[in-house]
């Protein structure tokens, strides 16, 4: 079994490349068929706000598409293709292309005002930032107060260990 793990992660990657259009047609067709039918949708923010996701997919199918080449004996795997189920930015990539097919449907089906519903992803985004901001600063804040004593209010903190030996009468620490 040569390449064992390769050819199944060629394998995986070529199903959920395939799923990930067929989904994506689907969607696309399908608020393309209502706009054109029952509503009057508009294109603009169609067009606009799903081109991040089809850039994402695009990728997805240059990065992750596996590359066969023919031999003598029949096709032979020349490259797998990189992980799509990877942690960190592929994941938030498939977030970003799956966000997109979710907003289209609620703008086929509720209207044009679903496409504020784009608005989340930056505003979670700038929580987030001011949330890491916040709690880093307030980390280097409790830094200081530990290297002088002088942030803590006169005493120096102790451990939960070393309150407990103190309330038992044991092993008693002498501060400056």
């Amino acid at each position: 079994m040569a390449q064992k793990a390769q050819k199944t992660q060629a394998t995986r990657n070529s199903a959920t490349l395939n799923r990930t259009h067929l989904i994506s047609l689907g969607v696309y067709l399908s608020f393309l068929l209502i706009r054109t039918i029952f509503f009057s949708r508009r294109l603009l923010p169609f067009a606009l706000l799903n081109l991040p996701a089809l850039a994402i997919e695009f990728w997805f199918e240059r990065i992750g598409r596996p590359v066969y080449t023919e031999t003598a004996n029949g096709k032979e795997l020349q490259k797998a293709g990189e992980a799509l189920d990877a942690k960190g930015l592929t994941e938030w990539m498939w977030d970003v292309v799956y966000w997109s097919w979710g907003n289209t449907v609620l703008a086929a089906l509720l209207g044009n005002w679903a496409w504020w519903l784009y608005a989340v992803v930056p505003l979670y985004s700038a929580w987030l930032a001011f949330s890491t901001y916040s709690g880093v600063r307030s980390g280097f804040s409790g830094m200081s107060a530990g290297a002088g004593g002088e942030g803590s209010g006169g005493a120096a903190a102790q451990s939960k260990r070393q309150a407990k030996l103190e309330k038992k009468g044991g092993q008693r620490m002498q501060y400056r």
